[in-house]
């Protein structure tokens, strides 16, 4: 079972034609290296409205616990929202200059870190104005969870919301407190940095394999029919899996078969490997149709690994 999503926007697509503005495919990709589900989300759109909307909509057997973002993500609203939901928000973190940690009374200081807090007396959390709102805001989370307010609308209207509206500054100081948590943690967890960094790196380079295999047109989607454009990133996600799928189980054979020759294979070995592989992948195919009948053998997902051995917070690797 993997421990959440990881969140990312792929690039954009645009008619050259006509000019008009496609939309941004914005993959939600698992620990286990798939794409679960991609939205065609509009193109100059808030990115990170749109990540706690598709892990709602998931309907799979892995549910999300962690999930990872780009730099947008670590807005005020996204981890507050995502913090009364349950689920623990781990973006990139970039431009450390322009972030503000919150101190929890004016009279707290800090022996060694007091500097990352600025002035004495300032960036303080109003808890009074958490504690007379909560049930609101528990009840704005509960219709998100229900789907009876969409958590894109409720996003978009605090990232625009007035100051003086008091489910804004509600929601924008709960978002004050667990960002400040979670960024004193990635300072201070190497562990952390290292997950967030690997599941970065993972989900560029989802990006860049599911890029290879739409190779049509050079990746560019020329349909000005919404419901095409869509079509044609989920059935590239679909097949980009396929692949993925193929991968991991030539990757387990060949741990077999090392094994059956007297190698031993260690699971950091494993963690090195991603099924990202496109060596073997005849790109244009070969069209056998006289196959299409047989039915495939069945797989054997057991590998002899212990992963008891990694970090029960490290990546999931090939053949878990």
């Amino acid at each position: 079972m993997t421990r959440g999503f990881r969140s990312w926007a792929a690039r954009e697509s645009r008619n050259p034609r006509a000019s008009r503005p496609g939309g941004i495919a914005y993959h939600h990709v698992a620990d286990t290296y798939i794409a679960l589900f991609t939205h065609f989300i509009p193109c100059g759109v808030w990115e990170a409205v749109y990540i706690i909307e598709g892990l709602l909509k998931n309907e799979s057997e892995i549910q999300p616990t962690t999930i990872h973002a780009d730099t947008q993500g670590q807005s005020y609203p996204v981890f507050s929202l995502a913090h009364l939901l349950g689920f623990e928000l781990m973006p990139r973190i970039r431009n450390w200059k322009d972030l503000v940690f919150f101190r929890p009374t004016r009279q707290t200081t800090y022996v060694h870190i007091d500097a990352l807090f600025g002035e004495v007396g300032r960036n303080v959390i109003d808890w009074d104005l958490i504690e007379q709102h909560f049930k609101d805001l528990m009840r704005v989370a509960l219709s998100v969870r229900e789907g009876k307010v969409s958590s894109v609308l409720l996003l978009r209207r605090l990232r625009s919301g007035s100051r003086k509206n008091a489910h804004y500054a509600a929601f924008r100081e709960v978002g004050r407190v667990i960002r400040t948590v979670q960024l004193l943690r990635y300072l201070t967890d190497p562990q952390m940095r290292r997950r967030v960094t690997a599941a970065t790196n993972k989900v560029e380079a989802y990006n860049g394999f599911s890029e290879w295999v739409r190779f049509g047109n050079r990746g560019v989607i020329t349909d000005n029919d919404p419901v095409e454009q869509e079509k044609a990133v989920k059935f590239n996600a679909l097949l980009a899996n396929c692949l993925i799928f193929h991968n991991t189980l030539d990757i387990a054979q060949a741990v077999r078969e090392l094994q059956a020759e007297g190698w031993k294979v260690e699971p950091e070995d494993l963690a090195e490997v991603s099924p990202y592989l496109t060596e073997k992948i005849m790109r244009f195919g070969e069209y056998s149709t006289h196959e299409l009948d047989l039915a495939p053998e069945a797989y054997e997902p057991h590998l002899d690994v212990d992963f008891a051995k990694l970090d029960p917070q490290d990546q999931a690797v090939p053949g878990r």
